[in-house]
């Protein structure tokens, strides 16, 4: 089926310390057509906040106006998503979803690295080992689109982007109108053929007349 989207829409998830930002960075790199966008600066960017969570020292997010806000940009496509939630954004205008994991204990240390503590540090670590950002993402999205990436060093984060973007490439092939162009170029071709061929038959009639 041809997308009306020109390019594809990435969401890349998982828990925080995992590395999706580096990804998404390294993404815009090798993808320049498309966008970057942070959820947590967009959040701010359109004063998204709903109040704070202090038992977990976190923002509360208004998620039914943010669906609303990136819904046109998300038709546009193109759009590289990075965000702890994946399973907040229409499944019809998502192609690909990937969740990046990370070894607990290198994740430990990353999160101490933030300044994350008692039950966000917790609730984090937690979420990481019982698997509930994968999960959450392959009950809201077709399992097809959703795959789960290992983050732990330089050299799988640079590999990891390089699939992607191979996966987007492919994406554009088989998707966009360029493609169905060249198939309606190639008919236009054959019918040509046909009318130069039924050209010449008639003139042998007519000669044989």
């Amino acid at each position: 089926m041809i997308s009306m989207r020109q390019l594809p829409n990435i969401i890349i998830t998982g828990t925080p310390g995992t590395g999706k930002s580096t990804h998404c960075e390294r993404l815009v790199e090798i993808l320049p057509e498309f966008t970057y966008v942070s959820i947590n600066k967009f959040i701010g960017e359109h004063s998204l906040e709903d109040g704070v969570d202090e038992e977990r020292n976190s923002k509360l997010v208004d998620e039914d106006r943010l669906v609303d806000l990136i819904r046109p940009d998300l038709k546009n496509g193109g759009r590289i998503i990075d965000w702890h939630v994946c399973d907040i954004f229409p499944e019809s205008l998502i192609d690909l979803v990937v969740v990046m994991r990370t070894n607990t204990t290198r994740l430990y240390d990353r999160l101490k690295e933030r300044g994350y503590s008692g039950t966000k540090f917790e609730d984090n670590l937690d979420s990481e080992i019982m698997e509930i950002i994968l999960s959450d993402a392959r009950d809201a999205y077709a399992p097809e689109i959703v795959i789960e990436l290992q983050s732990d060093t330089k050299d799988e984060i640079e590999s990891n982007c390089q699939r992607i973007a191979t996966w987007a490439k492919q994406w554009i092939v088989d998707n966009t109108h360029e493609g169905s162009d060249d198939e309606e170029d190639e008919e236009d071709e054959d019918e040509d053929i046909d009318d130069d061929q039924s050209e010449e038959r008639d003139e042998e009639e007519e000669d044989e007349d």
